[in-house]
């Protein structure tokens, strides 16, 4: 709560997210499933700054329940997946906050971006959300210390509309970029990581069909700033997902 969270939490680097979240402009934050994701948007909301967050509910109706209710206990607010296309927007046109947790399998439709040097499926609606309405991506984290009940949070990306505008694929650029910056969160803690979560399940078409990478996710991925020669070479060979 107000009074006991700064024993809790260490913060390194918010500086220029506090600016944002004073500056009254539409934010996109994005985690993770490494550490305690749940800490995020609780803690933001304690300090008096809501957030909207996208969440599927749980197949368990009581534990679902209790879930919802913690969440919510300091202003969170929850937009199911059934009405969030619509929701999302009147969020960011109010200048609000809309928070993801962005690392799960897109399946055979998403976008396939590097991540640990293979490609995984990864969500557009992110992505096209930012790009539509202009709007800051913030890539942070909760990794959990010992000993006791504390976490440090922190910002691995912060991307700007500026940043994309001059790319020649701006949706894959944004993608590609915040799946790097989870892939540095993981990098910093990979015990406290639900790689249960099978993030390379789906394939592109080009591997289930055992032909070479497409001339068109070829130049997306050269394109990258931060590509390199030894990482395209490994993405064009075979993956075994299980």
């Amino acid at each position: 709560h107000i009074d006991s969270w700064s024993g809790r939490v260490v913060s390194v680097d918010l500086e220029p997210v506090v600016r944002l979240l004073n500056g009254g402009r539409p934010i996109i934050f994005l985690t993770g499933h490494v550490g305690n994701w749940e800490i995020l948007g609780y803690l933001l909301a304690v300090l008096g700054y809501p957030l909207h967050a996208l969440f599927r509910p749980l197949d368990n109706r009581p534990l679902n329940r209790w879930l919802v209710q913690v969440r919510r206990r300091r202003g969170l607010h929850l937009i199911t997946k059934w009405n969030a296309t619509a929701r999302m927007q009147e969020v960011l046109e109010g200048a609000g906050a809309l928070a993801f947790v962005a690392d799960q399998n897109a399946g055979d439709k998403g976008l396939f971006v590097p991540f640990f040097n293979r490609l995984a499926s990864t969500y557009k609606s992110i992505g096209l959300l930012a790009i539509a309405h202009r709007v800051p991506i913030v890539c942070g984290y909760a990794h959990r210390l010992s000993p006791g009940y504390r976490f440090e949070i922190g910002v691995t990306d912060l991307i700007e509309p500026e940043d994309w505008s001059g790319q020649p694929d701006p949706l894959y650029y944004v993608t590609a970029r915040y799946m790097r910056a989870i892939e540095q969160m993981v990098r910093r803690r990979p015990e406290q990581y639900l790689w249960s979560h099978r993030r390379w399940k789906s394939r592109p078409r080009f591997e289930c069909m055992k032909q070479p990478m497409t001339s068109t996710l070829r130049e997306r991925l050269e394109a990258l700033p931060w590509m390199d020669d030894a990482t395209m070479e490994r993405m064009q060979q075979p993956f075994d997902s299980r």
